[in-house]
C-alpha cells in the first residue's frame, strides 16, 4: 500500500489524479462564506463560489473532487507534502508563489480595499503610520501592509474578527480584498470604505512543482468554462464584487525580498518568548488565588457557596480553554471590552483558576485531621486555624503540582493567538511562512519553551524531593 502511494505521488499529476478517480483540492473552511462553508441548512454539504468552481473543474476533468480541510496560513506546505493535488480557496497570484509552486491563470479578480470606522478622519495608508491596521496573515494584503513602516500590523486567522475589532475601537482600520471587505466589514454600519482600490490581486488555482500537465488541464477547463459564460453564472449567485478575472491584472505591489533567518528574526522570537512568559506568570498569578478561594468555598463554605464554586470548576474544566478565549474576547466584546493581552491574561487565569482549586482541595484534604482538632483544643478560630495550621501544610503539598501547572500553562499560552496576541508559537508560524522553512523556526521555538519549562520541572523535582525529606517530620502547630 505505501509502495502504491508513493508511485502514485511520483506519477504526473494528470495521470496521478486520473488514477484515484478524483481531484483533491485544499481550502480553509475558517475562511467562510463566500469561498468554501458548511451548508446552514445542512452542515454535512460544503457550499461557496469555490466549491462549485471545483465541481465545475472536477467535471469538466472528468472526476470526482474531494475537498481537504488545511490552515489557510499553511496550504503551500501542505501542498507540497502532498495532502491535496491543488489549491483553491482565495490564494493570491504573488511572484514570491511562482518560484515555489504552479499557478494557474486566474480566475477571480479583487482589489484590496481600507475600510475604517464611519468617519474616521484618516483615509489612507500613509495616513495610518503609527496606528493599527488588521488583514490576514500571510495575506496579500498582509504584504503590503509590510511595505509601510510605521503601521502595527494585527493579524488575524479568520475575516470576521478583525471588521469585529474595527467596530470596537481595537484597530483603526482593516486592509482585506473586496470580497472579505463586503461581506464582512461593509455590512456593519459603523463601517465604511475610506479606499477601494489600494491594490488589485488575482486569485488563482496553486499546484506542486512537477505537475505542469494537470496546470494545463486546470487552465483549458478554466478557459472553456469563462468562455461559455459558467464562471460569470457562479460569481452572479454568490453576488461577488468582481474585476474582470484578465490574465494582465495587477498582482499587487513589488514583492518583498525574501525573508531569511537571521538576527532580527531571533530578535523577534526572543519578544514572542517574553509575550509568553509574562502572560504565563499574570494568569498563574491570578489562578492561584482564585483556586484557593474556589477551594475553600467548597470545602468550608454554605451550601449557596459550595454550589456556585462547583458549578465554576466543573464549567471551566469541561469547556476547552480555546472556546473561553474565544467568548472572553469576541463574545463578551460589547459588554466587557477587553485588550487582547489582558484577555489572554484573564481567560487563561479563569480556566485555571479551576485546576488551582482542585489541587489546593486535595492539599487542604491531606492534612491529618488531627492538626483541625489540636488547633481548636488550643483555642483557634477556623480562621486562625486554617491560616496558622493548615494553609502553611496544604502550601508545602501544593507546590509540586502548582510548579507543574505553570509549564502547562506556558505551553497553553499558545491558545492565545487566536485573540491576535503574537507569542512565541504565532511568532513561529509567521515566521515560517516567511522563511519557507519550518525546521529552524521550531527549533528555536521549542529551545525557547524548553529554556521557559526546563527550570520550572527542576524546581517541581525539587520540591518533591524535600517533601519526601520532611514527610516523616513532626508538625508543630502554632499558636496565635
Amino acid at each position: 500500500m505505501k509502495l502504491l502511494l508513493a508511485l502514485l505521488l511520483a506519477a504526473p499529476g494528470l495521470a496521478r489524479v486520473k488514477a484515484q478517480g478524483e481531484i483533491r483540492w485544499g481550502g480553509d473552511l475558517q475562511g467562510g462564506e463566500p469561498y468554501v462553508f458548511r451548508d446552514p441548512r445542512n452542515p454535512d454539504v460544503l457550499v461557496g463560489f469555490e466549491v462549485e468552481l471545483a465541481r465545475a473543474l472536477a467535471a469538466k476533468l472528468g472526476l470526482r473532487e474531494r475537498f481537504v480541510q488545511n490552515d489557510w496560513s499553511n496550504l503551500v506546505p501542505s501542498l507540497e507534502r502532498g495532502d491535496f493535488d491543488l489549491i483553491l480557496n482565495g490564494l493570491e497570484d504573488a511572484q514570491a508563489l511562482r518560484g515555489r509552486i504552479l499557478l494557474s491563470r486566474p480566475y477571480f479578480a479583487f482589489a484590496e480595499q481600507l475600510v475604517v470606522r464611519r468617519g474616521f478622519a484618516l483615509r489612507s495608508l500613509d495616513a495610518l503610520r503609527g496606528h493599527r491596521v488588521g488583514t490576514l496573515s500571510s495575506s496579500l494584503s498582509h504584504q503590503i501592509l509590510r511595505g509601510h513602516p510605521g503601521i502595527e500590523i494585527v493579524l488575524y486567522g479568520g475575516q470576521e474578527e478583525p471588521y469585529r475589532d474595527l467596530s470596537l475601537g481595537r484597530t483603526d482600520a482593516v486592509l482585506l480584498d473586496s470580497v472579505i471587505a463586503a461581506r464582512y466589514g461593509l455590512t456593519t454600519p459603523d463601517l465604511e470604505l475610506a479606499d477601494a482600490d489600494v491594490a488589485r490581486g488575482t486569485y488563482v488555482v496553486g499546484l506542486r512543482k512537477g505537475d505542469e500537465d494537470l496546470l494545463n488541464a486546470v487552465d483549458a477547463a478554466l478557459s472553456e468554462l469563462d468562455a461559455k459564460g459558467e464562471l460569470q453564472r457562479i460569481y452572479a449567485r454568490w453576488h461577488l464584487p468582481g474585476l474582470p478575472a484578465t490574465a494582465g491584472a495587477a498582482a499587487g505591489p513589488d514583492e518583498p525580498p525574501r525573508a531569511t533567518f537571521d538576527l532580527a528574526q531571533a530578535w523577534l522570537f526572543l519578544r514572542g518568548a517574553g509575550v509568553t512568559l509574562l502572560i504565563s506568570l499574570l494568569a498563574m498569578a491570578l489562578a492561584v488565588p482564585l483556586g484557593l478561594a474556589l477551594a475553600l468555598a467548597r470545602l468550608y463554605g454554605g451550601t449557596p457557596l459550595r454550589w456556585l464554586a462547583h458549578a465554576y470548576v466543573e464549567l471551566f474544566r469541561g469547556t476547552p480553554v480555546l472556546l473561553q478565549l474565544y467568548i472572553l474576547y469576541y463574545g463578551l466584546a460589547p459588554v466587557v471590552h477587553l485588550d487582547a493581552l489582558s484577555a489572554a491574561i484573564l481567560g487563561l487565569g479563569l480556566n485555571y483558576g479551576a485546576y488551582e482549586a482542585e489541587v489546593h482541595r486535595a492539599a487542604l484534604q491531606a492534612v491529618p485531621p488531627g492538626q483541625a482538632e489540636a488547633a481548636s483544643a488550643l483555642g483557634l478560630s477556623r480562621g486562625q486555624a486554617l491560616r496558622l495550621v493548615l494553609l502553611p501544610q496544604a502550601l508545602r503539598t501544593a507546590l509540586p503540582a502548582m510548579t507543574n501547572d505553570l509549564i502547562a500553562l506556558l505551553k497553553d499560552s499558545s491558545l492565545v493567538s487566536v485573540i491576535t496576541v503574537v507569542e512565541l508559537t504565532k511568532q513561529m508560524t509567521i515566521t515560517a511562512v516567511d522563511v519557507r522553512s519550518w525546521a529552524l523556526p521550531g527549533a528555536l521555538c521549542a529551545g525557547l519553551y524548553f529554556a521557559m519549562s526546563y527550570p520550572l520541572a527542576r524546581i517541581a523535582a525539587r520540591l518533591e524531593e524535600r517533601l519526601e525529606s520532611m514527610g516523616e517530620e513532626p508538625v508543630v502547630v502554632a499558636t496565635p
